[in-house]
């Protein structure tokens, strides 16, 4: 019987470095990543993004997620997950769909790592949110991942300091995958 992989989520507020941070533990622990969605999603539209294209997006992260069962072993690093669509629906639109909070409930998520606002926000066409709001959005995280009980810890730093730090924060809590 093949052992289920450790599923991590790096999470939080934009510019933060989720997906480099991503990469880069994916490649260190032999691990998979699997990238983020709504960034891509939302940069092929020619429109503003809408309800049904947040729910298509939180769809897709959700089927991601679900696929991971079926890769063994190892680590899966996810380059955000339903944390942050549900702040997202919240923040824009003021409420969710319902079955976003149960499959955060149902879901496996064995740490999260909360990347901390700061590395310099850099702005782009799909990033709306720099300033104050990154602090604001970094406690929202945190406080939705603290409601789900799930281990976190915080990753703070910059260049290489910051990606150190998340793979220490991976082996305190796997430390038999240190030698993967």
């Amino acid at each position: 019987m093949k052992q289920p992989p450790f599923k991590i989520v790096v999470t939080g507020p934009e510019s933060t470095g989720k997906t480099e941070l991503a990469m880069f533990l994916a490649g260190t622990f032999g691990g998979t990543c699997i990238p983020e969605y709504a960034r891509s999603y939302v940069e092929r539209l020619d429109r503003r993004y809408t309800w049904s294209d947040v729910e298509h997006i939180a769809a897709v992260q959700e089927r991601q997620f679900r696929e991971t069962e079926n890769i063994g072993g190892g680590c899966i690093f996810l380059d955000t997950y339903l944390v942050i669509t549900k702040v997202w629906f919240m923040e824009v639109f003021g409420t969710r769909p319902g079955w976003i909070d149960e499959k955060l409930r149902e879901s496996e998520i064995d740490l999260f790592l909360l990347c901390y606002h700061d590395l310099e926000w850099i702005a782009d066409p799909v990033r709306e949110n720099p300033g104050a709001r990154r602090e604001y959005l970094f406690n929202r995280y945190r406080e939705e991942i603290e409601a789900l009980g799930r281990p976190f810890e915080v990753i703070r730093g910059t260049g290489n300091e910051r990606f150190e730090n998340a793979r220490m924060a991976v082996l305190r809590h796997f430390p038999q995958i240190e030698n993967t």
